[in-house]
């Protein structure tokens, strides 16, 4: 991959003690980072606070002034790790979105694109800079505006359960989930509606994992039908550039909606008449 967002969680990075840095893990973290950086990727991080604030966690102070507190956790958090990652000989940048005099840069999307020109590693701190909005969305928005191919998640938890395997010991853990499949379990679980239709289009374009987005959405999809019982539709177009997309939502060769939309009403009928 040309270009990745790494999201590092700040718990992570306090090892044993779960607070502040542990520098052994952070070393280890940064050797993993040079590792993939001398294979020719771009690398963009977001780190999170948790090691030092969780905002949502106070219960006497304004959630505004939490939050705001939590981005200077993130803003210490990329220091730190920037600077370690140049002790092993890395050149990085730091990214706020609002002023932090001589400590960072203000984010822009031109500063980006020419400070990875340069070779460097790049740190998104201080979250969206708004309050009531966690690091992990941060980690999506910043990987939307410099087009990442992919978002890594290096967190204290390793992997997607269904509840929080900390407080839950029969968690269960997903190995592999789609964004449709996740959507579509939890309208299908709500009880609320009698078929769930997924629409949306995967376009080729030019990178590398078309087949596997693909083969996982469609797998994803059926599954949440078979567990809940309850009728999903794969209405989801997969093409080879976008004029086919638009074509097949309705322009020229169908309309995969509405198609789908038949689909699940004759469906929900059929299951209706057998019950």
């Amino acid at each position: 991959m040309k270009r990745i967002l790494l999201k590092l969680s700040g718990e992570a990075l306090a090892g044993a003690e779960k607070k502040g840095f542990d520098e052994a893990t952070v070393i280890a973290v940064a050797k993993q980072i040079r590792a993939v950086a001398e294979e020719g990727t771009q690398i963009g991080i977001v780190i999170g606070g948790g090691n030092f604030w969780r905002g949502r966690t106070s219960e006497t102070i304004n959630r505004n002034k939490a939050d705001q507190i939590g981005m200077l956790a993130t803003v210490m958090n990329c220091i730190y790790v920037s600077d370690i990652c140049r002790y092993l000989g890395l050149k990085t940048e730091i990214f706020t979105p609002f002023v932090c005099g001589a400590f960072t840069k203000l984010y822009s999307k031109d500063a980006v694109e020419e400070a990875f020109a340069e070779g460097k590693i790049l740190f998104f701190a201080g979250g969206t800079g708004h309050p009531y909005f966690s690091t992990d969305t941060a980690t999506v928005l910043r990987a939307v505006e410099i087009e990442a191919e992919a978002i890594l998640l290096a967190k204290a938890v390793d992997g997607i359960y269904d509840s929080d395997p900390k407080t839950n010991p029969n968690a269960v853990k997903y190995d592999e989930i789609s964004i449709e499949e996740v959507v579509a379990k939890k309208l299908a679980c709500s009880k609320k509606y009698d078929a769930v239709i997924c629409v949306g289009a995967v376009i080729r374009g030019d990178t590398s994992h078309y087949d596997y987005v693909c083969n996982e959405v469609s797998k994803g999809v059926a599954q949440v039908g078979l567990e809940t019982g309850v009728p999903v539709l794969f209405g989801i177009v997969t093409t080879e550039n976008i004029e086919q997309a638009i074509a097949r939502a309705g322009s020229k060769a169908g309309n995969k909606g509405y198609d789908c939309a038949l689909s699940a009403i004759e469906m929900v009928n059929l299951l209706e008449q057998i019950s």
